[in-house]
């Protein structure tokens, strides 16, 4: 939930789908995005109450949540400066950096698994 709404308002703003009002994609994604982000938190503390041992030494583990936190602050600063419809520059290479860094989260989590 939260990579697909979100990844579809960064397309947004990196220029894809012009013909979608990026305020009226921010308005309807943004919620979507909230809801899997408590639901992603909690089934996270469940699955690492599985396994908190190992996880508590895992690099990798460690490294998702470094990356999340960044994507977090990325957002708010995003919400910040994208309050008006124009896609700025710094709009742009914020909403670039939130696709890495949301990618990089399922990437480091599926590797966890093998690490």
């Amino acid at each position: 939930m939260v990579v697909g709404a979100i990844g579809l308002l960064d397309l947004r703003v990196l220029g894809y789908g012009r013909g979608i009002d990026r305020l009226a994609l921010q308005r309807a994604s943004v919620p979507v995005a909230l809801i899997g982000f408590v639901v992603m938190v909690a089934s996270g503390a469940v699955l690492f109450a599985a396994d908190a041992v190992a996880l508590a030494g895992s690099r990798l583990f460690g490294a998702k949540l470094i990356v999340i936190v960044l994507a977090g602050l990325n957002a708010l600063a995003f919400h910040r400066v994208g309050r008006g419809d124009a896609a700025s520059p710094t709009l742009k290479v914020m909403a670039a950096l939130s696709l890495v860094f949301w990618l990089g989260v399922v990437t480091l989590g599926r590797l966890i698994a093998y690490f």
